[in-house]
């Protein structure tokens, strides 16, 4: 239950309980959580959060991955939210099963554009390499090389900031981005009673290849 709560962190919070029998409804694999914000102009002009975002900076390796992913494109933040909850929450695992595959880590993302229309891609870690995959879905190995990674903890609205210091980081040091950053959603934004947590107690990896 973890890993598909895990798996649909993205969207706007629904309720937990029934009007009518004062029960917990049960949250469906496709149903958005939290609002994904990528529009970043538009956040820049909007009151930000009082207190800042924690954001812990390390110069590494990137983890290795297999990862099984899709390609799409929203017209909006909150379409980014609807397709992300249903790729990692249903069309993703779907494949993963048919193809005995095992998901082996958190969901990852790589966001090509900041402004309407997005592009992005999704994925999730598997432990092997599928023999044939349908039409729509793809799989890369990622990681390995050296990387800047912001530990971020904070609102979701505010990881915009973890770019910019990332960002910052490379032009001080005279480095260049060797491939597309991408975010690896570390920590299970729901708690074992379906209860959002604290955000800056919630891990996203903003990850910067360089070279």
């Amino acid at each position: 239950m973890r890993l598909i709560r895990c798996l649909i962190v993205f969207g706007l919070l629904c309720s937990t309980f029934s009007c009518k029998d004062d029960k917990k409804t049960e949250i469906k694999p496709d149903e958005p959580k939290i609002n994904v914000r990528k529009d970043t102009a538009k956040l820049k002009k909007e009151t930000q959060p009082s207190r800042s975002p924690i954001i812990n900076v390390v110069d590494t390796t990137a983890p290795k991955y297999i990862i099984l992913y899709i390609k799409d494109t929203a017209a909006s933040s909150e379409r980014i939210s609807q397709k992300l909850a249903t790729a990692y929450g249903v069309r993703i695992p779907d494949v993963a099963k048919k193809n005995k595959l095992k998901i082996t880590g958190p969901p990852v993302a790589w966001y090509r554009s900041n402004k309407a229309p997005f592009y992005f891609e999704a994925g999730l870690p598997v432990d092997k390499k599928p023999a044939k995959l349908p039409k729509g879905f793809y799989v890369k190995n990622i990681g390995g090389e050296p990387a800047l990674i912001a530990h971020f903890y904070g609102p979701y609205s505010s990881t915009f900031v973890g770019y910019e210091v990332l960002t910052e980081w490379l032009k001080d040091q005279k480095k260049t981005r060797s491939g597309l950053p991408y975010e690896i959603y570390v920590t299970d934004p729901v708690d074992n009673n379906g209860q959002m947590l604290d955000p800056y107690k919630v891990q996203t990896d903003i990850v910067f290849p360089y070279k």
